[in-house]
């Protein structure tokens, strides 16, 4: 799960990044709305957190941005200014949720996981493709009723391939998607090769109802 940030003060920047990728999210920050927008108009995200006051404007920009392009990005305002009528304004232009600061770190990881079921699965908790199940929460995958082991980056894979069931997804879209801002310091694309090998053939050996299959000169598709 793909998260950005868009929040100009430095500490709050930090502890918020530090949090969301202690609990496996990829973050990526942006600190105006102009990097903001350059990174919506580049990227796909599962939720983007909002700041309202930025350096070179407000944040509600961005949501009239996000509408304009007719993205699905979950949007939350995490905000200090505490209006009712930037409330009001926020949702309207499409936010899905509003925490003021200050806020729990525990409140604001619980707010991030329902707008992500809300927009992907209508709400269900645990994800089923045939005998697969992925929770969320807990980080587990099980097929059959039977955990499987899986790395970090193989979950993530597989759980950004069941979100996308049958779409074809390219593999600079999956870098992109699985590793954030550390792809700029890759390459190559063996990494993604390395850990595909090992999760279709975790998958493969567990007796998975689902494969991750290659189509050829475009992608990877996760098929049942």
């Amino acid at each position: 799960m793909k998260i950005l940030l868009v929040e100009d003060e430095p500490a709050l920047q930090e502890v918020v990044r530090a949090s969301l990728e202690k609990e496996r999210y990829v973050v990526e920050v942006a600190d105006t709305c102009i990097s903001a927008m350059r990174k919506v108009n580049a990227y796909a995200y599962d939720c983007i957190l909002l700041d309202i006051m930025l350096p070179d404007g407000s944040g509600l920009q961005l949501l009239e941005h996000l509408k304009k392009l007719q993205k699905q990005e979950s949007v939350i305002i995490i905000s200090a200014k505490d209006s009712l009528d930037d409330k009001v304004a926020g949702l309207e232009l499409g936010a899905d949720d509003y925490l003021p600061k200050p806020f729990h770190l525990a409140e604001l990881h619980a707010r991030i996981r329902s707008v992500i079921r809300r927009g992907q699965r209508g709400g269900d908790l645990n994800i089923s493709i045939g005998n697969l199940t992925i929770d969320p929460d807990k980080h587990r995958v099980s097929v059959g009723g039977q955990v499987l082991d899986l790395g970090r980056k193989e979950y993530d894979i597989l759980l950004y391939f069941v979100n996308r069931r049958g779409h074809l997804v390219k593999k600079e879209v999956l870098a992109e998607a699985v590793w954030g801002d550390d792809m700029d310091q890759a390459d190559n694309y063996d990494f993604i090769y390395a850990q595909l090998k090992n999760l279709r053939r975790k998958l493969a050996s567990a007796g998975a109802e689902v494969e991750i299959k290659t189509v050829y000169g475009f992608g990877y598709k996760l098929v049942k």
